[in-house]
């Protein structure tokens, strides 16, 4: 799975780099989303396991659990982190965990979510491209649509973020993170459910503060 733009067709009127408009906050805000979505996408490769492994901390719970995946980068190789990928994600017939929205909210694949999301990425002038493997309603993808509603990459309106993010990432996105950080086999991976778990409740209630 690559970003959005390699897998969803953009709009004409797609933003081209930092909008004027965009604080650093928001870019901040995207790169997290960023991240995020390209670890659950794919297994890191060396060159990504390297970046972590230089990610600063920072101060409070979001800080501390950005250390700590930056510890388990350092510790761990591509070919190990491949392996919990797997297991979790992929398996022999299906992984350990289905990231899909779909799943998550009904219990089966393809359903009532995944047509929601369609409608949503439809309205944002998105379409499925050709190189999409995935349902739209993987994790991987909703979290890249709202990096590119957080750092401007898409001509939207500035509430399109809240909308998107309630309707489709908050009710069910943290208990996915939560069933990662439980995952007894998967070190690196439970440092990322553990970070995305934290950084979805800050962006519940950032969200709620705004409305």
């Amino acid at each position: 799975m690559g970003s959005v733009a390699s897998v969803l067709a953009l709009p004409e009127n797609e933003v081209s780099g930092r909008g004027p408009a965009v604080e650093d906050i928001d870019l901040l805000r995207a790169r997290q989303y960023d991240l995020l979505a390209t670890l659950l996408g794919r297994a890191p490769d060396a060159t990504l396991l390297d970046a972590l492994a230089g990610l600063e901390g920072g101060d409070g719970v979001l800080g501390t659990r950005i250390a700590d995946l930056r510890r388990v980068a350092a510790e761990t190789s591509a070919q190990a982190v491949e392996r919990e990928f797997f297991a979790l994600f992929v398996g022999v017939g299906r992984g350990e965990l289905l990231p899909y929205a779909s799943y998550y909210l009904t219990g089966f694949l393809n359903e009532r979510p995944l047509a929601r999301v369609r409608e949503d990425l439809s309205a944002l002038g998105l379409e499925r491209g050709e190189a999409m493997s995935e349902p739209e309603d993987h994790l991987a993808i909703l979290l890249e649509v709202m990096a590119g509603l957080a750092a401007g990459r898409f001509a939207a309106e500035p509430e399109r973020q809240a909308h998107f993010f309630a309707r489709h990432i908050e009710p069910w996105a943290g208990r996915l993170f939560a069933d990662l950080e439980r995952a007894t086999a998967a070190p690196f991976y439970r440092a990322v459910g553990a970070l995305g778990r934290v950084f979805i409740e800050i962006e519940a209630e950032a969200f709620a503060m705004d409305g």
